[in-house]
């Protein structure tokens, strides 16, 4: 831990405090204003992406402007969509909410790249670490982001609108810490060296499969939690505990990310993503098992203990898998990738819940958990394979 990457720590804190309150809001918010009951997380989804729309772009201004400038850039579009998203909502103006949370999409893309900027600022033998901690931060967004959605609910006028004008706040205070940090230089293609094309990275195994575990275990990360607060309402469960589930689920997500690091360092990667796919089984199984609130609890907390494992593990792998002159480009095809999943399961989450309920919802969440599950034999498969030759 040194003054820069505990400063990035507290903007990560800061950045999921933004993303828990808005899954926390934004499902209900959407279901108040929508024309359709089916079209109640279409903000969430916008939001998601927004994220793969804009991805390729962050990576491209990051090279550009630099770390800090390129971080700066996507605070004040934070600012501005959280301007946009209560102005919307103060006016029952849905497709503004929607809007809104398509631009702030870019603040999203943007925040991800703390995890890499994360292993800049350490040691090289320390990365594994630096992403931890950063991911880490999140813990700050389990209690400030439902904190955030309940006692805003009745703030303004309008249901839940005091919740975008504290992102606003909220996101001043990010920038104000990512000001403070002073980034190593990105380092530049020489004339002539611009590394492997994007085709080439993506058909390395190593990429495909470390961009399946982060983007297989972001989407179904991203379809159970969308709907949870939704699902929770038609079983007759008030607000309070939607607020506590998510934030449950949410320390699930981060709290192992303090000793996540240190174990991929001790029995490999590898193994830490098999245990984030078998972690999804087990939350599945959970969540069919009952739809009381603490069902629910068990469910999403098992689910953000294998989110983590699946993301940080996913992201280590990943570190393997480009150059240095080749780090933007490959982030953000990385990026890309884990949004364009991310934005299908975030839709399919409202269509879903709305019309088969929490347990298809959870049916079919058994699908891309699956796919990572091959993915990970591909992998090795293709490892062993030159030492058995």
């Amino acid at each position: 831990m040194n003054r820069k990457l505990a400063l990035l720590v507290l903007a990560q804190g800061l950045f999921l405090t933004n993303n828990v309150c808005l899954i926390a809001i934004n499902g209900l918010v959407g279901l108040a204003l929508a024309p359709q009951a089916w079209m109640a997380t279409l903000p969430i989804c916008a939001y998601v992406a927004g994220g793969a729309l804009t991805a390729r772009l962050v990576g491209r201004h990051q090279l550009r402007f630099g770390r800090r400038l390129g971080f700066q850039i996507g605070l004040l579009v934070a600012i501005a969509s959280s301007a946009m998203a209560l102005w919307s909502v103060l006016h029952q103006q849905f497709w503004g909410v929607v809007a809104a949370t398509l631009l702030g999409g870019y603040y999203s893309a943007n925040a991800a790249l703390y995890r890499f900027a994360a292993t800049e600022v350490v040691a090289p033998a320390r990365r594994e670490a630096a992403i931890s901690w950063v991911l880490g931060g999140g813990c700050l967004g389990a209690f400030l982001g439902p904190l955030l959605a309940r006692e805003s609910q009745n703030l303004l006028t309008a249901p839940f609108a005091g919740a975008y004008l504290l992102l606003i706040v909220i996101a001043v205070v990010g920038l104000g810490l990512i000001s403070l940090i002073d980034f190593p230089p990105l380092p530049r293609p020489a004339a002539g060296a611009g590394g492997r094309s994007g085709a080439a990275l993506v058909r390395q195994p190593v990429f495909l499969v470390a961009m399946a575990a982060s983007a297989l275990g972001y989407g179904v990360m991203s379809l159970l939690m969308a709907a949870t607060p939704i699902a929770m309402g038609q079983c007759g469960l008030p607000f309070s505990d939607a607020g506590l589930v998510l934030q449950w689920h949410v320390l699930g997500m981060f709290v192992p990310s303090f000793f996540t690091g240190p174990l991929i360092k001790r029995i490999g990667v590898q193994p830490v993503l098999w245990m984030g796919v078998a972690l999804n089984v087990g939350c599945v199984a959970f969540a069919l098992s009952g739809q009381d609130r603490d069902h629910f609890l068990g469910a999403l907390l098992l689910l953000g203990v294998g989110w983590n494992f699946l993301y940080i593990g996913g992201t280590t792998l990943f570190t393997q898998a480009y150059r240095p002159e080749e780090k933007t480009r490959a982030q953000g095809l990385m990026d890309t990738g884990v949004y364009t999943v991310m934005t299908l399961t975030s839709f399919s989450s409202g269509a879903l819940v709305t019309t088969g309920g929490w347990q298809w919802m959870n049916l079919a969440s058994l699908v891309p958990i699956a796919l990572c599950a091959v993915a990970l034999v591909f992998l090795a498969v293709r490892q062993r394979a030159p030492s058995s030759a």
